[in-house]
């Protein structure tokens, strides 16, 4: 099994493509999956505070994420890139909390 990433490492993998890929699938799939909004909502304040602070507290963020997603379960009428969003965002979460 891989090395563990670090938060710093996941944020710097993951944050760029999320940045691009979350408001399009939100305007994609939102309308089917209105969950999504708060996917996107949720993402956008977690790279407010990764912004403003070196080491946020983003404990409330990451548990509201995985009720959202149900643990970033992909519904199975989705494209490939709201998978790939959900696999980010929770990459992005297990670094942040080990």
């Amino acid at each position: 099994m891989s090395k563990e990433l670090t938060f710093e490492q996941a944020k710097e993998k993951n944050f760029e493509r999320l940045e691009q890929f979350v408001p399009i699938v939100a305007r994609v799939h939102g309308g089917s999956h209105p969950e999504f909004y708060e996917v996107k909502r949720i993402f956008e304040a977690i790279l407010a505070k990764t912004k403003e602070a070196d080491k946020p507290n983003l404990e409330g963020e990451f548990k509201e994420l995985r009720e959202v997603t149900d643990n970033y379960t992909v519904p199975g009428d989705v494209c490939e890139s709201y998978e790939a969003v959900y696999k980010m965002l929770e990459e992005v979460d297990k670094a942040y909390n080990n």
